[in-house]
């Protein structure tokens, strides 16, 4: 009976540990992250170059403007990191199972990435929207910013003023463009370590940082044309007569595409890059590390 009653917590903490796990790796790195993010976001709102943006928010606003919008970038890791690094693993197990637990090709991988993205986007998009207009919020005229002082007062007040549903404002574009993304990050992460590792023969150390890198470049590559679209349907405004620029994501594609032509969606590529693949990379050692640590304890 005692032997059966220690079991028990054993039999809940590996369903529930890559969940933990992938929360607490997002969040430490967005803690590292969040200036670029912040850079990034300006850019795309049309402020000017990376060097702009960095100057003029230094000048005008501080050092503290680069970290607006933090504590609803660690709530979105605490729901989006966390629901889609978790349900990657479990899908990726799933699969390894009914594969007779050979290694998955990569379109299953990608499967299992998609699908990842899709639960972490909807789980996690009321946490982005309120990320997003903190950090917009500056980049408005006085009398049309919202003035939020926390995630948590944003969510209230999106709540209040606009209903529940408005939660989810753009959330097609944001599962969209969450599913690009993780189908370019989870899928190639898993088979550059099998290649760095298996093929090449590299350490640990190696294969994880090789392994980040490539998982870094595809996350941003896939992702970017979402990305600036989803921005575009979170920050928009009514006019005068209560209409807003774009009806729906696609309007929003189709009318950047006529405006400015398929190299607007790459609009900030550089920087939005710099801020994804170093937060992809970051996200994976870090969850290597903590993998590690739990192992050395016994967890």
């Amino acid at each position: 009976m005692a032997e059966e009653k220690k079991a028990q917590p054993a039999g809940v903490w590996p369903k529930v540990k890559p969940f933990v796990n992938g929360g607490a790796s997002g969040m430490l790195a967005t803690c590292v992250i969040q200036p670029i993010d912040m850079i990034k976001v300006r850019i795309q709102l049309g402020q000017g170059s990376a060097a702009a943006v960095t100057k003029n928010m230094l000048r005008e606003e501080g050092v503290g403007a680069f970290y607006k919008g933090l504590s609803a970038g660690l709530l979105r890791q605490a729901t989006y990191t966390t629901a889609r690094l978790g349900s990657f693993k479990m899908l990726t197990n799933k699969a390894v199972e009914a594969n007779d637990g050979k290694p998955l090709p990569l379109y299953q991988k990608a499967l299992c990435g998609l699908t990842a993205g899709a639960i972490g986007a909807s789980v996690g998009s009321p946490a982005d929207l309120a990320l997003i207009r903190m950090q917009a919020d500056a980049t408005l005229p006085a009398a049309q910013r919202r003035n939020y002082s926390n995630a948590f007062h944003a969510l209230y007040r999106i709540v209040a003023d606009e209903g529940v549903l408005a939660l989810w404002k753009g959330a097609g574009p944001t599962v969209v463009r969450a599913m690009a993304l993780n189908m370019g990050m989870l899928a190639s992460y898993d088979q550059s370590v099998e290649f760095f590792k298996d093929s090449l023969g590299l350490g640990e150390a190696a294969t994880v940082l090789g392994a980040s890198t490539v998982s870094g470049f595809f996350a941003s590559a896939c992702s970017l044309p979402f990305d600036y679209v989803k921005t575009q349907i979170q920050k928009m405004q009514p006019d005068a007569e209560g209409k807003y620029p774009y009806s729906g994501s696609m309007d929003c594609a189709m009318k950047t595409l006529k405006s400015g032509g398929p190299f607007k969606f790459y609009t900030g590529f550089p920087v939005y890059c710099v801020r994804i693949a170093p937060h992809v990379m970051m996200t994976w050692i870090f969850l290597n590390q903590i993998q590690k640590a739990q192992k050395s304890l016994g967890l």
